[in-house]
């Protein structure tokens, strides 16, 4: 909070939000609502992937993430290499420039230090490198907040990531198994304290008429899933499968006489979407329009069961409460259904057999009251940690004028990150 007589606090989020995928715009919706309501006089804006999306959704400034436009498209030709190449080189002097326009910067949630989905390490690697590079330089202090994290193959992407870990502030991580990855990097975590998802902050609205009976409809939320970033020379098989698997799923929910909703998480996956209408041609098989997590929690929250893939497709049906089994490409999903009480209910996403994910399907169905009331449970103990973590961010990030740093490697932040030597 500032006085009359202080300054505001110049707060800046960074990341790729406003690009489509609604888990990390969920999770700035998460760190917008913490400084609302906890630093309402802060002054907020964002370097960010799709500027004008986060400007009219969020109303603050935001400012475009890369120079070169054409970043995440593939340069084949000379003058479009030679273009990104020069983009590279121009980012250095604008992120520089913006960090050191802001007091703190929040980097709020995400996979920022995981390659699980293909991933280059001049793309956002770089980026991220650049954001804690020029925190350090300028002493602007720099939040990895309830991160996520897993080991990485390529050895560019993993010192790019390490490094950035590194020159953070502050780190906290979305679940143990990030925390145990960055400390195998080489990154000292000693420090770090594991939270859950920002998205479980969210608030949540109670679903429109009564708990869905048995035979109630069932939510399937898809993926344009092609692999990890290892797997790129297989990505159009493990794609196939993948497909084959979740429409074969979908046909027999159909032939039971259940209503489908087909869900997305990102913009990519409208074409899993419009693959299974295609496949699956029955009335009972609808696609939703959901265009934030909220509007995906008032879709789980009515349904009898949810079936999802994306990260925070899961985060949205544990946190309303409906029985989830997940599609799990990562091993961050199994760890997310194991701290919801859910492990017995994961199925991989790389070999999706339908017969066995209807079995799977099935047995949680039958549990659905007992696994409701287990949802119930462990989403008051995920609010109660999220607001433990909040009150560090505040401490570590916000400090009061009678404990002020002036040194943003100092450890009087709560929960601070410093690396030795």
């Amino acid at each position: 909070m500032t006085s009359a007589d202080q300054t505001p606090v110049r707060v800046g989020v960074f990341g790729l939000l406003g690009s489509g995928n609604l888990g990390n715009d969920g999770s700035l919706e998460a760190v917008l609502g913490y400084l609302g309501a906890e630093h309402p006089d802060a002054v907020v804006d964002a370097l960010c992937g799709g500027p004008e999306v986060v400007a009219a959704r969020y109303r603050i400034p935001a400012t475009r993430l890369h120079w070169y436009r054409g970043e995440y498209r593939t340069a084949s030709r000379g003058s479009t290499i030679a273009a990104k190449g020069t983009g590279k080189l121009v980012d250095v002097f604008r992120t520089a420039a913006w960090v050191r326009r802001h007091d703190v910067v929040i980097v709020p949630g995400m996979g920022v230090l995981e390659a699980t989905l293909p991933l280059r390490p001049w793309g956002f690697p770089y980026s991220l490198f650049l954001l804690c590079a020029s925190g350090r330089l300028f002493r602007t202090r720099v939040a990895l907040v309830s991160v996520g994290a897993a080991a990485i193959g390529s050895r560019p992407t993993r010192a790019l990531v390490r490094w950035s870990a590194r020159l953070a502030t502050y780190r906290s991580y979305r679940d143990s198994l990030s925390r145990d990855a960055m400390r195998a990097m080489g990154v000292d975590t000693a420090r770090d304290e594991v939270y859950p998802d920002l998205a479980f902050s969210l608030p949540t609205s109670a679903p429109a008429g009564p708990v869905p009976s048995p035979q109630g409809p069932v939510c399937v939320g898809v993926m344009a899933f092609h692999g990890g970033d290892d797997d790129r020379a297989h990505a159009e098989e493990i794609h196939r499968r993948y497909l084959e698997g979740t429409t074969r799923f979908v046909r027999a929910l159909v032939e039971d006489g259940r209503p489908v909703r087909l869900l997305t998480g990102d913009d990519v996956d409208r074409s899993v979407v419009a693959a299974i209408l295609d496949a699956v041609d029955s009335p009972l098989v609808t696609a939703s329009e959901a265009a934030s997590l909220a509007d995906l929690m008032k879709e789980m929250a009515a349904a009898e069961t949810v079936v999802a893939t994306r990260y925070h497709n899961l985060i949205c049906a544990l946190k309303v409460g409906t029985p989830t089994l997940a599609l799990s490409y990562a091993a961050k999903s199994d760890a997310l259904m194991a701290q919801m009480g859910l492990a017995a209910y994961c199925h991989p996403a790389r070999e999706v057999d339908a017969d066995r994910l209807l079995e799977q399907f099935r047995e949680l169905e039958q549990k659905s009251a007992e696994v409701r009331q287990t949802l119930t449970e462990r989403n008051v103990a995920a609010t109660r940690r999220l607001e433990h973590q909040f009150a560090a961010l505040t401490a570590a990030l916000f400090p009061t004028p009678d404990h002020t740093d002036t040194d943003t490697d100092t450890d009087t932040h709560a929960h601070a990150s410093r690396e030795t030597s």
